[in-house]
């Protein structure tokens, strides 16, 4: 996982850095049952809770975003304040984060 600038994010919502949201991968967002391509801010993942750990620490944040250069179901995109809560953004990068549906 990585973390990024968010704006209008593909649920529809205009987001913040300050916010716990992410960006799940593509995959994960276009195969959500009853997602739908032409509208992607009707997918009924939007606003759904996932729990990401990376070692020790854990963060709760909600779906409002596709990740379009994610590469794998395990990947996720944080704002700030959700990769703040698992390492310092100097990191970059985390591997072997984990996550499940809250």
């Amino acid at each position: 996982g990585t973390f990024y600038e968010p704006g209008l994010g593909a649920c529809g919502k205009t987001n913040s850095r300050y916010q716990l949201i992410v960006a799940v991968g593509h995959g994960v967002f276009d195969s959500y049952p009853g997602a739908n391509p032409s509208n992607p801010n009707k997918n009924p993942i939007c606003g759904k809770k996932l729990k990401a750990t990376f070692g020790q620490k854990s963060v709760t944040v909600a779906v409002e975003d596709r990740c379009a250069g994610c590469s794998g179901a395990a990947d996720l995109d944080f704002t700030e304040a959700g990769f703040k809560q698992l390492a310092a953004l100097g990191v970059g990068r985390l591997q072997g984060v984990k996550w499940q549906w809250a």
